[in-house]
């Protein structure tokens, strides 16, 4: 099942599955659907979010600034905005990182 992104003004917007308390951050690969990301923070106070934030800057080439949470701030399923990144870049990214 591929990874759901979709085109937005500033950029694209991609699913992400969040799995807090891993033993180490980084991209897990694909759940339905949604881009897997492990990070070793809690789900306590926003802490996994800002730490899949961080993983989803670095291993995409972003600034923290550019990826900005959308919508499941306390949920696992969890969509972030990527400005600056069309939805195309994204997906021969994320192919690149999974290689898929």
């Amino acid at each position: 099942m591929p990874i759901d992104i979709s085109d937005h003004p500033e950029g694209s917007v991609l699913s992400v599955r969040a799995q807090p308390g891993a033993r180490r951050n980084g991209i897990v690969g694909e759940q339905a659907g949604a881009l897997k990301i492990a990070v070793t923070a809690p789900p306590d106070k926003g802490r996994a979010n800002d730490a899949i934030v961080e993983v989803l800057a670095e291993a995409l080439g972003l600034k923290r600034s550019q990826v900005e949470l959308v919508s499941g701030p306390t949920s696992r399923a969890k969509r972030f905005l990527l400005r600056t990144l069309t939805a195309e870049t994204l997906r021969n990214k994320l192919r690149t990182l999974l290689d898929v």
